[in-house]
């Protein structure tokens, strides 16, 4: 049997991919990308997830693949090099396209069902940003991500000894932090959104601890969500080591496929 082929278009600009499953999906998920990554790279995990029944989607955030000027990692570099005032907008533009992609799904496939969104670092962050703004996401797993844009101790990606100099934000990335982190809009989240968190335990990039800390922020404002988040925090991996671990993609995926 010959596999699916990932179809594309550009709605608005934005480069799309998607996977549509054999049969009518029963469901859509929105699965997005690392700093530096593109939809090429997503296409395992939409081949994955088409598998479980859901249409699968992916996009190109600003700057990156079809959309990018720079080399993968000279891209990375430069962000990570100014991080509040280049990643929190990077962060922003990308969780509101995220709508202009789900509204274009809706309209395009009509697809009942569940709308679920995840990612791996960066992808993960955004994920979560944008369950709190749209009600139609009912669950999101983040691999190596968080939901605190601070990231608090934050090092260098790939070297746990320096700690990385995260600048300041300009007017532009503050707008972006004050109307979508996830930490600082905890009350967001009160509602039936399940949310999955895939922490390295020696993630030093993209500490563990904001994941943590907005478990316990949600469960003390609403303590039935104790029931809806997951954070599982895996002895010895590192970011990268995370970001590669079949178990922790096959958490996720189950997480996401299990949505009714």
């Amino acid at each position: 049997m010959a596999e699916p082929s990932v179809q594309s278009r550009e709605i608005d600009g934005i480069p799309v991919v998607w996977l549509l499953p054999e049969s009518r999906p029963r469901g859509a998920a929105l699965w997005l990308t690392h700093l530096g990554g593109s939809t090429g790279q997503t296409v395992p995990m939409l081949t994955r997830l088409a598998d479980r029944g859901l249409l699968a989607v992916s996009f190109d955030p600003p700057g990156h693949g079809r959309r990018g000027t720079l080399p993968p990692q000279e891209l990375a570099g430069a962000i990570l090099s100014a991080f509040r005032r280049r990643m929190w907008p990077l962060l922003g533009r990308t969780t509101v396209e995220c709508l202009r992609v789900l509204d274009w799904i809706d309209q395009e496939f009509a697809v009942p069902g569940p709308r679920v969104a995840g990612g791996v670092s960066m992808g993960g962050d955004v994920a979560v940003a944008l369950a709190g703004i749209d009600a139609r996401i009912t669950r999101v797993s983040g691999i190596v991500s968080t939901p605190d844009w601070t990231r608090p101790g934050m090092t260098a990606l790939g070297d746990p000894s320096e700690l990385l100099e995260q600048g300041a934000a300009d007017s532009y990335a503050r707008w972006f932090y004050d109307a979508l982190d996830p930490l600082s809009h905890v009350d967001a989240y009160r509602r039936n959104v399940a949310i999955d968190f895939q922490c390295g335990a020696a993630d030093t990039h993209v500490p563990a601890d904001g994941a943590l800390r907005f478990r316990d922020r949600l469960v003390e404002r609403d303590p039935d969500s104790a029931r809806r988040i997951r954070v599982d925090v895996h002895p010895g991996l590192s970011h990268l080591d995370g970001g590669r671990d079949d178990k922790l993609w096959t958490n996720a995926l189950d997480w996401l496929a299990d949505a009714e």
